[in-house]
């Protein structure tokens, strides 16, 4: 047995000098390509990244292959090293034929290659073959279960975040819309899991994770998954995904916790009804479903998306800004995901899994679902007031009060530009985590306001991702880039790195951030001075979205102060 200890101690020398020959050749340029440097080996063969600023990138990973409907497989070993150095396919979709000028401007996009074979993952890293154990931080993109992809925003690069905090950052692609939720198990065992092929891609990737990431310097003992708006969707899907179990560690939920939007798990009944008329519109049958698997991408999506609207008519689905057309979601099937995810509890199968979940403060304002406030920045407080009585009756007296309470300073005018969509999810959510007495839940609202464009987009939905990721430099267009735009970055981007460490986003940057209980009901407020407050918006949700607030109570037996 001597020589074997033997030789595994002469691979492991072997393996940290070549990583010290790695970075020394890199020397002093921005950025080193070479076949000689950034060479990592992985399950199904070696990958070669290259060096920018330090930091070793790798693009375009495949981590699985899958056919049409079928679920992934591994991918097969090649020969020799495989290049990682451009962005891969992305899912197939439709993206808008308009350009919105300003908001484009606003939120600066990238579409990439759709196709089938999508299942490929990007990874930034300080050092490879190191044996150090890093933090890993898998991001999952938004666009609910419909579109989107790991480079679809600027703001997703992963390199800032990954040297500021001394982490390993990788983001995903999978499967989407049609393609990754269109339920056929009706239609014979082959198709079995065909309605939950995006989140089963998912799993792929964070089984990739935890047998590849130590070669890029990570520890896949200690993987958190974040994802904002739909890729808060796919992290609380992921929670209650037994496969996913053992795969993460900590959990991150940014605008992401909302039923009404559709992000939530569906029932069979419903997911296979979209696929039966999905079939009528193709002039398909049972007999011949698998045609499916050849028909132009185009032709599927228009099929399935008038099967969408069909569906949410029969019935009576009213979604986000009262569509009938339901949206593409997992399904619940009592297998591969048994439980909805925060329905009426926590998912047990993460009880201990730390939780940092929060909202923007102006995510989508309540002028968005009212035509007579789209022009309501020039309202004096009379008329506000006239607004809220015709509105809310009685209440419009406590609705004013509640605001003060709320934002003490904000300028009448604004107060409708405050969402109450998507907060009282993310309250939620974070009651529900408590009640479990098991990992902690952290709380947070993001309610700084962008100066750009005579701030038209105020803190709005997807504008605390830049701040996440610590990428001010690249997103000016979002923030402005100033002064207080990078001290915030400073301390959002800190926290997320060590929650992602240890489970706890405090840093001596911010004041006491406390886990939230039910009796504190701790909020991080994140703006150019950072507070905690308890509970401060409780009587403001409670008037402006009493359905939404009609929160889950503590099981019998819970702790008080929980």
């Amino acid at each position: 047995m001597k020589w074997i200890a033997s030789v595994f101690c002469v691979l492991m020398i072997a393996s940290v000098a070549l990583s010290v020959a790695q970075a020394k050749s890199a020397g002093s340029d921005p950025l080193v390509a070479s076949s000689k440097v950034a060479v990592v080996d992985t399950e199904s063969g070696k990958v070669q990244g290259f060096i920018h600023h330090g930091i070793y990138t790798y693009r375009g990973i495949p981590y699985a292959k899958a056919e049409r409907f079928m679920p992934p497989a591994k991918v097969p070993k090649w020969e020799g090293v495989r290049t990682a150095l451009t962005y891969s396919y992305v899912s197939p979709q439709v993206n808008s034929d308009r350009i919105d000028d300003v908001g484009e401007f606003l939120t600066p996009h990238r579409y990439g290659i759709p196709k089938d074979d999508c299942q490929n993952l990007n990874v930034w890293t300080p050092g490879i073959n190191d044996g150090k154990k890093r933090p890993v931080m898998v991001w999952l993109h938004g666009g609910g279960f419909s579109g989107g992809s790991s480079i679809e925003q600027v703001a997703y690069e992963g390199e800032n975040l990954s040297r500021k905090g001394d982490v390993v950052v990788v983001t995903v692609n999978h499967r989407l819309n049609v393609v990754g939720f269109l339920d056929l198990s009706a239609y014979g065992d082959k198709y079995r899991y065909s309605g939950n092929l995006g989140i089963m891609d998912l799993v792929a990737a964070l089984d990739w994770v935890k047998a590849n990431i130590a070669n890029f310097g990570g520890d896949p003992g200690n993987v958190t998954i974040f994802g904002q708006s739909g890729g808060g969707g796919k992290v609380t899907t992921l929670m209650a995904t037994p496969a996913a179990k053992g795969l993460f560690h900590k959990a991150i939920i940014q605008s992401g916790s909302v039923r009404e939007m559709g992000m939530t798990v569906r029932d069979s009944k419903t997911s296979r009804r979209v696929a039966e008329l999905t079939l009528q519109n193709l002039g398909l049958n049972a007999s011949s479903v698998d045609r499916l698997q050849t028909i132009a991408y185009g032709e599927l999506n228009e099929a399935s998306q008038k099967a969408l609207s069909k569906a949410g008519e029969e019935r009576g689905h009213k979604g986000f800004f009262g569509r009938s057309a339901l949206m593409w979601a997992p399904v619940l099937d009592d297998d591969y995901i048994p439980v909805q995810p925060f329905g009426s509890s926590a998912p047990s199968l993460a009880k201990d899994i730390p939780v940092m979940v929060g909202t923007t403060l102006n995510e989508i304002p309540m002028a968005a679902f009212d035509p007579k406030l789209r022009e309501s920045g020039n309202w004096s407080f009379d008329q506000l007031k006239a607004y809220f009585r015709e509105k809310y009756g009685a209440q419009a007296d406590a609705l004013v009060a509640a605001y003060q309470k709320a934002y003490p300073g904000m300028k009448t005018e604004d107060w409708l530009f405050v969402e109450s969509f998507f907060r009282p999810g993310a309250i939620a959510t974070a009651q529900m985590k408590a009640d479990q007495n098991g990992a902690p839940a952290y709380l947070y609202l993001f309610s700084w306001q962008s100066p750009v464009m005579d701030g038209r987009n105020r803190a709005n939905h997807c504008m605390e991702i830049p701040f996440v990721f610590n990428n001010i430099d690249i997103t000016e267009q979002v923030h402005g880039g100033g002064k207080q735009a990078r001290a915030l970055a400073d301390k959002v981007s800190q926290a997320w790195i060590n929650f992602a460490r240890t489970g706890n986003p405090n840093h001596k940057g911010l004041p006491s951030w406390p886990a939230y209980t039910r009796v504190t009901g701790a909020t991080m407020i994140f703006d150019n001075t950072c507070v905690v407050r308890n509970h401060h918006d409780k009587e403001l949700m409670s008037i402006l979205a009493p359905e939404r607030m009609n929160w889950p109570k503590p099981k019998p037996g819970t702790p008080s102060d929980r």
